[in-house]
C-alpha cells in the first residue's frame, strides 16, 4: 500500500474518532492495524476485545488490497448484498467501514461506468459511508449513478421531436399561396395551407405530452411510500373470504392497525403471529369484504405466484421504524391517492435480488438492523 492511501486511512480514522491527526504524526512508519490502534488509544474510547479483533481483520484486509482490485470489489459486492455495512449494525459506520472505504476509494472512482454497474452494493455502501462520515471534503464525491429513472433519455427524445417540429414546412402565407385577384383564387392551395398548419399543431402535441409525462414520472419515488417495520400481534381468517387473512399489526403507534391481506393460501395465522413484516402505512384505509384494512403488507412472489411470503425485516428491527433507501430522500405522502396510481407506478421497481434482499431499483430496503429479505430470489414485490 502506498503512503498516500495510508495517510487517507489515517485521516479518515481520525475524523471517525474525533482525534487530531497532527498529534499522531505521519503514517509511513506504521501498518494499518497499528494506525488504527494508535487512533483508538488517542480517542480514549474502549471497544470489546471481540469487536476489536473483527476490526483488526478488516484493517488487514484494507492493507492487503492490490491496486487492481476489481475481483476483490466483486467479492465485497456479494457480501454487501445481505448487509448494510462491512461491520456493525448499520446505524453508525464502524472504524472498519471507514478504513476499507479509504483504501478502496481511488480504485472505485477510477472504474468505468460499466464496471461500476457490476458492483451496485459496493457503490451504495460507499455513498452511505461518505455521507454518514462526512468524508466528501477528504475524498471528493464518488460520482456514480445509482439505478434510477433516466430523465435525460426521455428528454433527448423530446428534443428530437421538437427539432423535427421546428424544421417542418412553414405554411404558406395567404398572399403567397394565391393570386391577388379574387376571380382566379384557387381553393386547393387554401386547403393545403390549412392542413399544413393543423399538422404543425399536431406535431407539437406529442413533444409537449412526452415532456410532461417524463417530468411526471421523475416525481414518483419510493420515498412517497411510508414503509414501516410492523410486528403482527394476532392473525385470523377473514370471516367471509377464504383467500384473505386479517392481522393486528403493531407499528409503534400505541395501538395496533388492522390489516387485511391475501395470504390465506400461502400462510396460516400461526405462521404470521409474532412475525415482523414491512408494512405500507399510508395507503388509503378501506374495507375488504366488509372488514376495515389500514395498511398493505409487502410480499415477495415467484414468477407464477405459486409461492408468496411477506418480506422479513431482520431481527432487531424495531416496530414503527421507517424503511430507508440509500441515496433516496423525500417525505412520504400523508395518504396515497388511488386515483394517481402512485403505488402501481412504484411497485414495478420493487424486487428481490439474487440473494433474496428486497430492493427498490437495486437499492436495499434498509432498517437499523440491516436489510429486509425473502427466501425467494429475483421475486416481484407487491
Amino acid at each position: 500500500m502506498d503512503s498516500k492511501t495510508k495517510q487517507l486511512i489515517l485521516s479518515a480514522l481520525c475524523k471517525h474518532f474525533s482525534v487530531d491527526p497532527v498529534a499522531l504524526g505521519g503514517s509511513d512508519e506504521h501498518d494499518v492495524k497499528t494506525l488504527y490502534s494508535n487512533v483508538l488509544k488517542a480517542s480514549g474510547k474502549e471497544v470489546s476485545s471481540q469487536n476489536n479483533d473483527e476490526v483488526l481483520k478488516w484493517m488487514e484486509y484494507a492493507e492487503g488490497l492490490p491496486k487492481d482490485c476489481f475481483a476483490a470489489l466483486e467479492k465485497l459486492n456479494v457480501e454487501l448484498a445481505v448487509k448494510s455495512v462491512v461491520l456493525g449494525d448499520g446505524l453508525t459506520p464502524s472504524a472498519a467501514d471507514v478504513a476499507v472505504f479509504a483504501a478502496l476509494h481511488a480504485s472505485v472512482i477510477g472504474l468505468s461506468d460499466s464496471d461500476k454497474e457490476k458492483i451496485p452494493h459496493v457503490i451504495r455502501w460507499m455513498n452511505y459511508i461518505q455521507i454518514k462520515e462526512e468524508l466528501t471534503t477528504l475524498f471528493g464525491p464518488i460520482s456514480v449513478k445509482l439505478p434510477q429513472f433516466d430523465f435525460e433519455v426521455s428528454k433527448s427524445v423530446v428534443k428530437v421531436d421538437s427539432k423535427k417540429t421546428a424544421e417542418s414546412p412553414k405554411p404558406l402565407d395567404k398572399s403567397e399561396a394565391q393570386p391577388s385577384t379574387k376571380k382566379t383564387e384557387p381553393e386547393e392551395p387554401k386547403k393545403k395551407a390549412a392542413k399544413e398548419k393543423d399538422a404543425k399543431k399536431e406535431k407539437k402535441k406529442p413533444a409537449e405530452a412526452a415532456l410532461a409525462a417524463a417530468s411526471k414520472e421523475t416525481e414518483l419515488s419510493v420515498s412517497l411510500l411510508n414503509i414501516q417495520v410492523g410486528l403482527i400481534r394476532k392473525a385470523w381468517k377473514h370471516p367471509s373470504a377464504d383467500s384473505l387473512l386479517v392481522e393486528e399489526i403493531d407499528v409503534g403507534e400505541g395501538k395496533v392497525r388492522q390489516v387485511v391481506s391475501g395470504l390465506a393460501k400461502f400462510c396460516s395465522p400461526d405462521d404470521l403471529t409474532n412475525r415482523l413484516v414491512a408494512l405500507i402505512t399510508n395507503v388509503k384505509p378501506g374495507k375488504l369484504r366488509d372488514v376495515m384494512s389500514e395498511g398493505l403488507v409487502l410480499c415477495a412472489s415467484n414468477e407464477d405466484h405459486s409461492v408468496v411470503e411477506p418480506l422479513l425485516p431482520p431481527a432487531g428491527a424495531k416496530p414503527g421504524e421507517r424503511v430507508s433507501f440509500s441515496g433516496v430522500e423525500g417525505k412520504a405522502e400523508e395518504v396515497l391517492n388511488p386515483k394517481k396510481k402512485q403505488l402501481e407506478k412504484i411497485t414495478p421497481h420493487l424486487y428481490t435480488d439474487e440473494s433474496g434482499v428486497a430492493t427498490y431499483k437495486g437499492i436495499p430496503f434498509m432498517t437499523s438492523a440491516g436489510p429486509c429479505t425473502s427466501t425467494i430470489p429475483k421475486a416481484t414485490i407487491k
